[in-house]
């Protein structure tokens, strides 16, 4: 049995919870949230985890995993505290190392603790063979997001169109990973996924696109080096707690979750 400690228990944590509720090979026996925020997570937490305990912070715990659901600044608080410890952990919110410097510290950290920090794959697919591909040796790697005008609310690409006036795509950025980062942090998370995998983050370039065609958002991912090249598409649907994350990253953590519980892994 893996004794999992939780961080967060917004829309994907409780989704992770859901799924896993059944599986006595996972055991969420520690979720972290900070004070004040139970409101949204005690519904969860009492028909999925009944069991959990909730915590501010993992000052005396030591459960043989800890995951990440709760966004960017839970790593800085909690990740790399637990990893100095020697607890291995999972990380979902893996647009926070684009932040400079963030993963040569979860690295130092791991180190120090002689552990190991996982990166999901999230949204994304292909990790695992954009990964292999840059043993031989990768050429280039081309990632193009499509999101409905809508979803880019909030960002700087309302300064650069009218997304309510929009009647075919527009792209709103090109340029490489690093940037994307830095100007729609919210949408970082696949574009850092593949440049850790792949070429890293100045060499991965990037296409944003907002389209009025699509309803969904669309990856699309063009790799090409010694091994040949690939590529994937994806038309990813919302989680429905949640229209902003794609439903396939709750999975990505399930599938993680049940690799490290089961005697057999893919």
């Amino acid at each position: 049995m893996l004794r999992i400690a939780m961080l967060g228990c917004g829309a994907i944590g409780a989704g992770v919870l859901e799924l896993i509720r059944d599986d006595a090979d996972l055991v969420v026996d520690t979720v972290v949230l900070p004070p004040g925020a139970h409101a949204d997570a005690d519904c969860a937490l009492a028909k999925h985890a009944p069991q959990a305990r909730v915590v501010p912070h993992l000052d005396g715990e030591h459960p043989d995993l800890v995951v990440e659901c709760a966004g960017h600044a839970a790593i800085e608080e909690h990740v790399l505290p637990a990893l100095e410890r020697g607890i291995p952990c999972m990380v979902a919110s893996v647009g926070a190392l684009s932040a400079p410097g963030m993963v040569q510290r979860l690295e130092e950290a791991a180190r120090k603790g002689k552990t190991q920090v996982q990166l999901l794959s999230g949204a994304i697919g292909g990790i695992d063979a954009l990964a292999a591909a840059r043993v031989g040796g990768l050429d280039s790697v081309v990632y193009t997001g499509r999101k409905p005008p809508q979803a880019w609310k909030g960002t700087p690409a309302e300064r650069a169109v009218d997304l309510d006036a929009l009647t075919q795509a527009q792209c709103i950025f090109e340029g490489n990973a690093e940037e994307a980062a830095q100007l729609y942090p919210k949408n970082a998370n696949v574009a850092a996924t593949l440049s850790l995998a792949g070429l890293g983050l100045q060499r991965t370039r990037v296409q944003l696109y907002a389209d009025p065609g699509v309803s969904e958002n669309v990856h699309h991912v063009e790799a090409k080096g010694a091994f040949g090249s690939f590529e994937l598409t994806m038309r990813g649907k919302p989680l429905a707690a949640n229209p902003k994350t794609s439903a396939l990253t709750v999975y990505s953590v399930v599938r993680a979750l049940a690799n490290r519980g089961r005697a057999l892994a893919i």
